[in-house]
């Protein structure tokens, strides 16, 4: 059966299982929205093309699908980079399509050309620059492959116009692996051994949990093995809700912003496994000093990341459920001299966690943790959280308990400001009956702040929390800490009334000035229909507490 490149990409979204797709259209991909336009897909149109992208990571961080995006060539496409290194860094599964100018002008500096597949090669799985209709389809099955397996990421394919006009006999095509392409799901048997050796002796063993335990979907296996072993449990940012934050075995978040007792717990313990995690520079603080005690064991489906910036002791290359569920398979009772030493070191953390409690002073003026606390109540610890980038997102992390995964959706590696609301659009249409909240600053929120419009007018409910305290707030604290206090142009002198703006989109505006107006706003934001601004005018300078400085040991934490 003959059909045209555009009808082909539609009929392919709609057998990969695809429901919706984030885009903007332009000249270049006219054809692609024409035959959207009879399509039972969901299109939602966004303001910028980088929301869409924004806003498909946070459909697929939500919801473990792919992420779509069609948007049009030259700035429409050079306008996602910012999205695809986004989602890469968290390995987020996406696949964006972008239109190309028709393929006899490619090269000739014509209207509206990018060299897209050059732009993003540093930061995508893979790209394709599709030159014959014939292609398009095994390249589409292809790149939606790659997105979702192994280490997930996004992917890109450039299609020119011509080719989205030109037709061919279609079949959809059968699974197709890409040539050399084989990611490792099983942990070696010996590898396996080894690690569970080195467990039998461990008397103050911490288990160090990244996203790639929420990607793969083993957060109940690293519940049953924490239980079992009667082991601690830390998060990176992205492995927040990968174990439960309620647990009597959870040490919170661990570096630079980490817990007092998560970076000791680290610093002392005799095992750190490390499960889905990057060993990032935000983690290990100065890397000689990081686990200095430890035997240190790092399991990854990705290989290349496997002692790439701490060296450990024992690898382990596949996907954590399937190491995890070799572990349990095969690891014996802990001894009880061992069990007995194990207790007694839970028995110290929770002598730091006494001594030094995440708190903070209360005043006269909102106190920005106790907003991310109220909200954390008001919604049970059961909404979808997104956060932008900065202060606000280190309060989220320590002060919102997460309890499930995929709950917590922020930007992590890139720390893209702006993140936050697209990316709760994007999650509020993979979930419609879910609570949806982005986290934000009056920094932050204002980098994307023109998808508001997007979420009026697909009807999506995100509420938008803004910790507004006049500041970069992140940025201000580096200043007061290690730049001798000099506001070098991070403070925000100018900024709209968040109220009026809302509402200016057709959204609703609310506004707390007082600490007792924090919780009635809240509750009133989440029992009105529709996307709500929520304005909290907090203290001007307060700080993320704890802090580990740039280059330090994360044992060396500033405590305000």
């Amino acid at each position: 059966m003959k059909k045209t490149g555009a009808q082909i990409l539609v009929d392919c979204l709609v057998k990969e299982g695809v429901d919706t797709i984030f885009g903007y259209p332009g000249g270049a991909v006219l054809t692609i929205y024409d035959a959207l336009y009879h399509s039972p897909l969901r299109h939602i149109l966004v303001r910028h093309e980088q929301g869409a992208v924004h806003a498909a990571d946070g459909y697929a961080r939500a919801s473990g699908k792919p992420g779509v995006v069609v948007v049009t060539s030259g700035p429409g496409a050079t306008n996602t980079v910012t999205g695809i290194a986004t989602a890469a860094m968290d390995s987020s599964p996406l696949v964006v399509f972008s239109g190309q100018v028709n393929t006899p002008l490619i090269g000739n500096d014509a209207f509206q050309e990018a060299d897209i597949v050059g732009i993003t090669r540093p930061c995508t799985k893979n790209n394709y620059l599709v030159k014959d209709v014939k292609t398009l389809a095994p390249i589409i099955r292809e790149a939606f492959y790659l997105a979702r397996t192994g280490r997930p990421g996004p992917v890109l394919i450039d299609i020119p116009k011509d080719i989205q006009a030109q037709s061919t006999d279609y079949v959809f095509p059968r699974q197709v692996v890409p040539r050399g392409y084989h990611p490792t799901y099983d942990g070696h048997p010996g590898q396996i051994q080894r690690c569970l050796e080195l467990l039998a002796t461990a008397e103050r063993p911490v288990l160090y949990v990244g996203g790639g335990v929420i990607l793969s979907g083993a957060a109940p296996e690293i519940l049953k093995f924490a239980e079992a072993e009667n082991i601690p449990v830390t998060m990176t940012l992205m492995g927040l809700g990968g174990f439960p934050g309620s647990h009597r075995l959870s040490l919170g978040m661990l570096g630079m912003h980490g817990t007092y007792w998560a970076n000791l717990a680290v610093t002392e313990c005799d095992l750190l496994i490390g499960i889905g995690a990057r060993f990032d520079d935000r983690v290990t603080g100065k890397i000689n000093e990081f686990a200095p005690l430890a035997k240190k064991v790092h399991i990854d489906i990705d290989p290349t990341s496997i002692s790439k910036s701490v060296k450990v002791h024992l690898p382990i290359v596949g996907d954590v459920k399937h190491v995890l569920r070799q572990l349990l398979a095969d690891a014996p009772r802990p001894r009880a001299e061992i069990a007995r030493a194990r207790q007694k070191w839970l028995k110290r953390i929770a002598e730091w966690k006494k001594d030094k409690p995440l708190s903070y002073r209360h005043g006269k003026m909102i106190k920005p943790q106790a907003v991310v606390e109220a909200l954390c109540r008001a919604t049970k610890g059961d909404a979808i959280i997104t956060t932008e980038v900065g202060q606000n997102q280190m309060w989220t992390a320590l002060f919102y308990e997460f309890n499930h995964p995929r709950q917590l959706i922020t930007s992590g590696g890139l720390g893209t400001m702006g993140f936050g609301l697209p990316a709760a659009i994007g999650a509020q249409a993979a979930f419609p009956g879910k609570t949806v909240i982005d986290i934000a600053g009056d920094g932050s929120i204002q980098m994307n702040i023109q998808e508001l419009a997007t979420a009026v007018q697909h009807k999506l409910p995100v509420k938008v929390a803004i910790l507004n305290n006049g500041f970069l707030g992140m940025v201000r604290q580096w200043q007061k800490l290690f730049y001798g206090g000099r506001y070098s142009h991070s403070r925000m002198d100018v900024s709209p009334d968040f109220v009026k703006l809302a509402e200016a989109y057709g959204a609703t505006g609310l506004r707390a000035q007082l600490p007792a107006e924090v919780e009635p706003v809240i509750a009133k934001a989440l029992k009105t229909k529709g996307p709500v601004i929520m304005d909290f005018v907090v203290e001007p300078e307060e700080d993320v507490s704890p802090m580990v400085p740039a280059g330090e040991a994360i044992n060396k934490m500033i405590l305000l």
